[in-house]
Parts: structure tokens; sequence; C-alpha cells
């Protein structure tokens, strides 16, 4: 039993982990649009 609860502990902070990950990629996709150079010629 204590083996089921660290293998689900250990896949709610890896789901975490992830979701923050994908997160601060969306952010800084963002960020990257939004700052780019525009080529207005």
């Amino acid at each position: 039993m204590k083996k089921l609860i660290l293998i689900a502990a250990i896949a709610a902070v890896g789901y975490a982990v992830y979701r923050q990950y994908a997160a601060n990629q969306a952010e800084q996709e963002l960020w990257n649009e939004a700052t780019r150079d525009l080529d207005l010629r």
C-alpha cells in the first residue's frame, strides 16, 4: 500500500511540474510574439 501511495505522490508532483513547464512555455511564446519586431517595409 505504501508503494502505491508513493507512486501516486510522484505522479502528482510530476504532473504539477509538467503543467508549470507548459504554462511557462506558453507565456514565453506569447511574450515573444508580443515583443517581436514588425517588418513594416
